[in-house]
């Protein structure tokens, strides 16, 4: 059993949880997910990782209550426990095979949009920690949504907050500020986005003719998280691969959002539906 250590609730549907997890505290590293059943009989969600701690054991997760198996996550309270928090699981980001030469100096330019911020902070923190020079954009919809903010902004060298409605930070899209910085001469050797899938393609759109190599994770479309399902199917560079196997991290250039976007939709009813059985062996 896995015993939730502490719990903040960031939003009316987003809590922030530490779980005591030794084994997997030890080899998690930014950009791969886990697993969790809240009980017994329960669905498997992936989860990123939101954050982990070598030497408390413990891994720090970030739920957003979307279906029944996300809520009933999201109700448990400090001193209960998971019956499954499986992992690390998904490839490691890139740079965690760079060097540490390689990485000090290195400008990075992060984009999150709403729950993408949970991902993105032990990706920055790892970079931060490493040396690394980074400019980090979150956009949300509105100031309520902006979650992590006191976090990220420890880590990295210039916070970039905005919402649609101009509620916090600057008002606009998170394309707006990306367009900004680029016209104001910042220059970057690589980029990161994570967040909805409409955010990070046009927020490759923008960043495709400046010729920065970019990142994105597809950690949304995953369901089994095992490649079992195949629901997280996505074609890049016009070959099918799997989010949760061969990602969830891609060169953004070569997905093909539209299709992901599709894929991403398809499941949206059962997500809502209380009581919901699906044939992959999903059991709210």
């Amino acid at each position: 059993m896995f015993r939730i250590l502490s719990k903040r609730v960031l939003t009316p549907s987003i809590t922030l949880m530490e779980v005591e997890a030794p084994r997997l505290a030890a080899a998690a590293q930014p950009g791969q997910f886990l697993i969790v059943r809240a009980r017994e009989q329960g669905e498997r969600i992936p989860l990123t990782i939101c954050d982990y701690d070598r030497t408390r054991g413990t891994v720090t997760i970030c739920t957003q209550a979307i279906g029944a198996s996300t809520r009933l996550i999201n109700s448990l309270a400090e001193g209960d426990c998971f019956t499954d928090f499986v992992g690390p699981l998904g490839q490691p980001s890139e740079f965690v095979h760079w060097s540490d030469e390689r990485l000090r100096g290195t400008r990075f330019l992060f984009v999150a949009g709403g729950l993408g911020a949970a991902p993105v902070y032990p990706q920055v923190k790892y970079l931060h920690e490493k040396g690394a020079k980074i400019d980090l954009i979150a956009g949300a919809k509105t100031a309520k949504l902006v979650i992590l903010e006191e976090e990220l902004r420890a880590v990295c060298d210039r916070l970039f907050v905005c919402t649609d409605d101009g509620s916090r930070g600057e008002k606009g899209l998170v394309t707006s500020v990306i367009n900004r910085l680029l016209a104001e001469g910042n220059t970057y050797d690589q980029a990161v986005a994570i967040g909805p899938m409409i955010m990070m393609k046009f927020t490759a759109l923008a960043l495709k003719p400046s010729g920065i190599p970019l990142t994105v994770s597809l950690n949304t479309l995953m369901v089994d998280g095992t490649g079992m399902c195949g629901a997280c199917r996505v074609t890049v560079d016009g070959k099918t691969r799997f989010a949760c196997v061969d990602g969830p991290e891609f060169d953004a250039y070569e997905v093909d959002f539209d299709e992901a976007m599709r894929r991403q939709g398809m499941y949206r009813d059962l997500e809502q539906e209380k009581d919901h059985r699906c044939k992959i062996g999903r059991d709210a």
